[in-house]
């Protein structure tokens, strides 16, 4: 088993790492993995603080794991010092609060899967992935309070944002340190959608169509022909 996590206490008590990719074996049909991550969560008490620095993974372990912490006693703090996307973002909504880094990111999509077979296959392919992004709306929609519809919507396009922009949608409470200002003061917050920039970059190259070629004049053709 690779554990992706990581328990530990200082002088302000109990410390949780995720770092790396959430389960890089999946957690379905596997009763051992989550049991040890429980396990360790439910050993100790007193506020927990998690630092999450990941890229995502499994959407089921995520969903345990945001249940588990959900379930926690005590207080949690999240804390995103580098990248928390994908399944990663979810398991930050659990957090009682939740604060980045002024150079963190985090990402939000709709979920992945592959699958094999025949058109049934597919379909039911297409409904499972629905119900899973209805139940990744819920920890969103419990957090941000923003409506079903906006957070679909950010979801379509594989959104990322800085820090300001995830407290401005209320994905996040606060920004951790002292985040650097710009010239007037203020801080930018920055929110871009993958698939804006790809329908952009598409429309661009549509644009750029082969221009036709200049015709040679004559009396060139005939000059090259006595070279």
């Amino acid at each position: 088993m690779n554990k992706f996590w990581n328990f530990s206490e200082n002088e302000m008590g109990r410390v949780l790492h995720l770092n790396g990719t959430i389960a890089s074996e999946s957690w379905v049909d596997d009763d051992v993995t989550p049991q040890i991550f429980k396990n360790e969560l439910m050993s100790g008490t007193g506020p927990l603080t998690l630092w999450i620095n990941s890229p995502g993974g499994d959407v089921f372990a995520a969903a345990q794991i945001y249940n588990m912490l959900m379930d926690y006693k005590d207080n949690v703090t999240v804390n995103i010092d580098g990248i928390a996307a994908s399944a990663a973002s979810v398991i930050a909504m659990a957090g009682t609060t939740v604060n980045m880094s002024p150079v963190a990111m985090m990402m939000i999509h709709n979920p992945m899967t592959v699958a094999i077979g025949d058109s049934k296959e597919m379909e039911k392919a297409i409904a499972m992935l629905s119900e899973v992004k209805e139940s990744i709306l819920n920890a969103y929609e419990i957090k941000t309070s923003l409506s079903r519809a906006k957070i679909s919507r950010l979801m379509d396009a594989e959104t990322w944002m800085n820090a300001k922009k995830a407290v401005e949608l209320g994905f996040a409470d606060s920004i951790l340190y002292e985040p650097a200002p710009h010239e007037d003061g203020t801080v930018q917050s920055m929110m871009f959608s993958r698939a804006a920039v790809t329908n952009q970059l598409l429309l661009k190259l549509a644009d750029k169509k082969p221009q036709p070629k200049t015709p040679v004049s004559q009396l060139e053709k005939r000059l090259s022909l006595l070279k």
